[in-house]
């Protein structure tokens, strides 16, 4: 019988579904019960007979796979794979999925959320009153900005159709330009320095590579007006989170949110700023995001084990990027 191991925590408890689509397919499972990220002695006592896996954010790594003899596929539950070492996956014959789609509007969402949430001060006038005062803040409208989209991929344009009734003024940078979307939207293309300098608020929807990590760094955030708000819902490593901290610190900076952070849980000075808004890595945490996700997950692997089937490989580029995706 072929064989999985979900390694994944928490997979399953919005809904069954995923688990006994599995079982439908005749596909054996073993679930990480745990509600913890498993390390790698964890993975490889739940994983050693398995075919397959189901993985969270927890680290794939070279010696791990190689430590797995079996495994054929790692069905990632998400689109993020810098979690995955993709070199040695290829190296070794493992093939790799994803499910690019299912978070993106849930991520689109929070990220609206966050924009409208330190236009108008939110987060301060909240601190202020747990403090017993009662001052208000005078915000801004989100028609009365430019917002600059960085990475205008499944994400970007979620986001951007959500905001554009209420008319801001868009700029956008992507390695890949989609000229009819931007025509569509109003949206005007920028390289990243002419971004950084105009926009209100930058939100960045980038993957984590070797040319991403630390894009956002001293030099980029000095850029910036004085009064811009940074949104980060893509990767940790993105931002250089000392930089940021002080910059906010020293009024450089007016706001930023985060919902991914370099090093998780997250327990540093962006917390204890009243202009910094932080979550907790949940950009994709909706009960239909997180349903999707997983039956996506649980559909690559039935697809993989089952002929005349095809599972959502990651593209071959992925593989060819200086990092991981």
């Amino acid at each position: 019988m072929n064989r999985v191991a979900i390694t994944a925590r928490l997979f399953a408890e919005v809904d069954r579904a995923p688990l006994a689509l599995l079982e439908k397919a005749g596909v054996e499972w073993a679930l990480n019960s745990s509600g913890k990220h498993l390390d790698e002695d964890g993975i490889i006592a739940l994983a050693a007979d398995s075919e397959a896996l189901i993985a969270g954010t927890e680290p794939i790594t070279a010696r791990l796979m190689s430590r797995l003899p079996r495994l054929r596929l790692i069905s990632r539950v998400g689109i993020g794979l810098d979690s995955v070492d993709l070199a040695a996956a290829k190296a070794q014959g493992i093939q790799v999925a994803y499910t690019p789609d299912a978070p993106s509007t849930a991520v689109a969402e929070l990220t609206a959320a966050f924009m409208l949430s330190m236009l108008r001060g939110i987060p301060i006038a909240d601190a202020s009153i747990r403090r017993g005062e009662w001052s208000r803040v005078l915000g801004r409208s989100l028609s009365e900005t430019t917002v600059g989209v960085v990475g205008v991929n499944r994400i970007g344009k979620k986001l951007i159709r959500l905001l554009a009734p209420f008319g801001p003024r868009f700029l956008g940078n992507d390695l890949v330009r989609d000229e009819a979307f931007g025509a569509e939207f109003g949206l005007q293309w920028a390289e990243k320095e002419r971004l950084y300098r105009e926009a209100d608020v930058i939100t960045l929807h980038v993957p984590l590579t070797a040319d991403t990590r630390g894009m956002i760094g001293a030099r980029e955030l000095a850029m910036m007006k004085r009064d811009a708000i940074l949104i980060n819902t893509a990767r940790g490593g993105v931002v250089d989170e000392a930089a940021l901290a002080e910059a906010l610190r020293q009024g450089r900076l007016g706001g930023a949110a985060l919902d991914v952070f370099q090093k998780e849980p997250y327990a540093g000075e962006l917390a204890r700023l009243d202009n910094c808004l932080l979550t907790c890595h949940m950009g994709s945490s909706t009960r239909s995001s997180r349903l999707r996700m997983e039956m996506e997950a649980a559909e690559n692997v039935v697809a993989f084990f089952m002929e005349g089937r095809r599972a959502t490989l990651i593209p071959e580029h992925e593989y060819d990027s200086k990092g991981q995706d």
